[in-house]
């Protein structure tokens, strides 16, 4: 049985985040989870591109216009969306994790959803750099494994 497998070597990739505003306390560690793990992994800082939008739902939009140029071999979408007393957070991310697997789909670059869906303050600071690591962290280490294997198919 043949198998493929991916690395996690990050050199000479080209990746762009996209990073909501809102709920920047939170966001703004996935950023620095984000890009400490692509350069631990081999990647070069310059080969980063941060892009910021105003808040979750706006990012798919951003990732589609990124994978659709060319210029990256992946796109991350950080954000942070916590429930509330409306079932508005689980509108935003259901909407959102489905464009970003369609834009994934229809473009063939990884689209990675790094976004926290927490039901509590709580639970959003545990996922953005405390008891549960970092969700931007863990969406670039499965971008960079990702390109890996696909680059291997």
């Amino acid at each position: 049985m043949k198998e493929i497998n991916g690395n996690l070597n990050a050199t000479g990739m080209k990746m762009a985040i996209v990073v909501s505003r809102f709920n920047s306390f939170f966001t703004e560690q996935l950023v620095k989870g984000a890009e400490d793990c692509f350069v631990r992994h081999g990647g070069n800082g310059d080969d980063l591109t941060l892009v910021r939008v105003p808040g979750t739902n706006e990012a798919p939009q951003a990732a589609q216009k990124l994978a659709a140029s060319g210029k990256y071999d992946a796109v991350i979408a950080l954000g942070a969306v916590i429930q509330g007393a409306t079932p508005h957070a689980d509108l935003i991310n259901g909407t959102v994790a489905r464009a970003l697997s369609k834009i994934a789909l229809g473009t063939g670059v990884p689209v990675l959803n790094g976004i926290v869906a927490a039901q509590n303050l709580e639970q959003a600071i545990e996922r953005a750099g405390t008891k549960q690591g970092n969700k931007g962290w863990d969406a670039v280490l499965a971008a960079i494994e990702t390109v890996s294997v696909l680059k291997a198919l």
